[in-house]
C-alpha cells in the first residue's frame, strides 16, 4: 500500500501524506459495531488519567473476533475495511450460514479470498488460523494468544508479524516485532500471515488538525510553563530544565526510567527487546 504525497497548495498539505487504501466497503457492518462513549481520558470520578485527550470524530466500535473460534467453518473475505480505533484494517467475512464477522487483515487477504481456522493443521495461507505447533517454523504469525482460548492479544498493530522460531517442549519460540524472543504455549492459537498497513508507520500527518482529529489534544513542554505548573519550568528565556534527571508534572522520573513489572512472565522471555 504506497503512500500518495500531495502538491503543496497549503503549508498543510506541502509534507502531507496518507495511505493510498485497500478499502473496499465504506460504511461498517451494522450487526457488527456499537456505540464508544467518549471519556477525555477521565476516570469515573470526572478526573483527567490521561492528559491531551478529547474531541475528535465520532467513532463506531468494530466487534472483532480475536479468538476466531467457530473450528473448521470456511468463510470468504466480502470486504477490507477502514477501522478508525486502530492502525490496521479489518476484513469482513462470511461464513456458509450467512454469519459475518469482523477479523484483523493481513497483508494479501483480498474479498474472495478463503479463510479457515482450526485446532487441527491447516494450509499455510495468510489469514488461516491454527495452533502454534502446527504452523512451519519461520513463518510470521499474529494475533496471537497468550492463553489457550482467551483470544489474540500480541501482534495486532499495522504491518506487525512475530516469527516463529521453534517448537521447544510446551513452548513456541516467537520472535516478536520488537525484537524480543518469548515463549507462547505451543497450543496456543495464531494466524498466519503479517498484518497489512505496512506503510502506516510512513504517513506524516502534515498539520496538527488531523491529530484533533483523532482525539489528540496539544501537549505542551514542561519547559515552557512556570515553576508552578512543571518541575522543568520556570527561568528568563530558553533555559535547561536544572536538574539532574528529568520528571514528570508530578516530580517522579521521566525517560528511560524501567516501569515493567510483569516480573512472573519473565521467566518467558529469552531475549529482551533491541533498546533505542
Amino acid at each position: 500500500m504506497p503512500l500518495k504525497h500531495y502538491k503543496p497548495t497549503t503549508p498543510g498539505r506541502r509534507h502531507a501524506s496518507i495511505l493510498t487504501s485497500d478499502v473496499t466497503k465504506r460504511e461498517p457492518e451494522r450487526g457488527l459495531i456499537e456505540r464508544q462513549a467518549k471519556h477525555a481520558g477521565r476516570n469515573a470520578q470526572g478526573k483527567i488519567t490521561t492528559r491531551h485527550r478529547g474531541g475528535g470524530h465520532k467513532r463506531f466500535y468494530r466487534l472483532i473476533d480475536f479468538k476466531q473460534d467457530r473450528f473448521d467453518a470456511p468463510a470468504e473475505v466480502v470486504a477490507i475495511e477502514y477501522d478508525p480505533n486502530r492502525t490496521t484494517n479489518l476484513a469482513l467475512i462470511r461464513f456458509q450460514d450467512g454469519e459475518m464477522r469482523y477479523i484483523l487483515a493481513a497483508t494479501g487477504l483480498v474479498p474472495g479470498r478463503a479463510v479457515v481456522s482450526a485446532r487441527t493443521p491447516v494450509p499455510v495461507e495468510v489469514g488461516n488460523r491454527t495452533k502454534l505447533e502446527h504452523i512451519p517454523s519461520g513463518m510470521l504469525v499474529h494475533n496471537v494468544e497468550l492463553e489457550p482460548g482467551r483470544g489474540g492479544v500480541l501482534v495486532r498493530s499495522a504491518g506487525a508479524g512475530a516469527r516463529l522460531m521453534a517448537i521447544e517442549g510446551k513452548f513456541a519460540q516467537l520472535k516478536m516485532p520488537s525484537g524480543e524472543v518469548r515463549l507462547v504455549p505451543k497450543d496456543a492459537m495464531a494466524s498466519i500471515g503479517q498484518l497489512g498497513n505496512v506503510d502506516h508507520v510512513n504517513v506524516r500527518l502534515g498539520k496538527a488538525g488531523r491529530l484533533r482529529w483523532r482525539g489528540i489534544k496539544p501537549t505542551v513542554r514542561g519547559k515552557a510553563m512556570n515553576p508552578v505548573d512543571h518541575p522543568h519550568g520556570g527561568g528568563e528565556g530558553v533555559q535547561p530544565i536544572g536538574l539532574k534527571h528529568p520528571k514528570t508534572p508530578w516530580g517522579r522520573p521521566a525517560l528511560g526510567v524501567k516501569t515493567r513489572r510483569q516480573k512472573s512472565s519473565d521467566r518467558l522471555i529469552v531475549q529482551r527487546r533491541r533498546k533505542g
